[in-house]
Formats: structure tokens, sequence, C-alpha cells
């Protein structure tokens, strides 16, 4: 698959709270394989930590949930984050690295869709968990 816009795909994110780049991989329903650069630019890293910045484990979470609300190959709109299950961080993301973030389902039930998720850097895994998606009926 050619590099895809997470918007064209059905993202409903905008700035300043869309946390994948491009699309790189999509199996719809199944999986995706996303990208992110968090730029030393981003309002978070003056705060979070002067002196040492690195990209915050719930922006992480965010950018691994979105990848797996395109993961589920429906409009995502129709999705919402409902539960996040034994996330570690296992080390920092600093300004500048490329995440490469994954999603694979490993279950539906109802409307409850879950997911594992991964964000590497430089081949190495730096966070890793569990999502749950809720569908939304009638959106």
């Amino acid at each position: 698959m050619k590099a895809a816009d997470p918007i064209a795909l059905g993202l409903p994110h905008r700035a300043p709270f869309i946390f994948v780049d491009e699309v790189r991989a999509l199996v719809p329903g199944e999986s995706a394989e996303c990208a992110k650069i968090f730029h030393a630019t981003e309002p978070f890293f003056s705060g979070h930590f002067p002196g040492d910045p690195l990209v915050p484990g719930v922006i992480l979470t965010e950018a691994l949930a979105q990848t797996a609300g395109l993961a589920a190959g429906q409009p995502v709109s129709g999705f919402r984050l409902s539960a996040i299950r034994g996330m570690k961080f296992l080390r920092a993301v600093r300004p500048d690295d490329e995440l490469i973030l994954s999603a694979r389902r490993t279950a539906v039930v109802g409307t409850l869709w879950q997911f594992e998720v991964a964000a590497r850097v430089r081949g190495e895994v730096v966070a890793e968990g569990v999502v749950v998606l809720s569908e939304t009926v009638g959106a």
C-alpha cells in the first residue's frame, strides 16, 4: 500500500489532536501500520519536561488508539476509546523520533473491538498494550 492520508481514510481527528501522519499499511477490519513524528516545536515539549523533552504516554496511547480506529476499517467517527489495558512505556520517545504505530484486532464482542497495539522507534518497541474501542450505534 502506498502511504495514505489518515483523514482521507476517515480519521475524524483534526489539529491539534491528530497523532497519525500517514497510514503505511491497512487491512480493513484487521490491522494498520501508521507513522508519526512529533517535532520539537510541539507545544507540550516545553513543559514535558524542560531540558529533557519526551512525548507524554497519554499522547502515545492516543496515537495508538487512532491507529486502532483506522484498523477497524469502518467510518472511524463511529468508534470511541473505551478501555486501555496493560499499556507499558518501555523507553522515552524524544522530539523528531519517527514512531511506527501498529494495531492488530484480537477480538470483537458485540460493539467492542479489542486491538493489540505497539509503537516502535528504529525497530525497538517503546510502548505496547491493548486498547478497546466501542462502536457507536448510528454514528
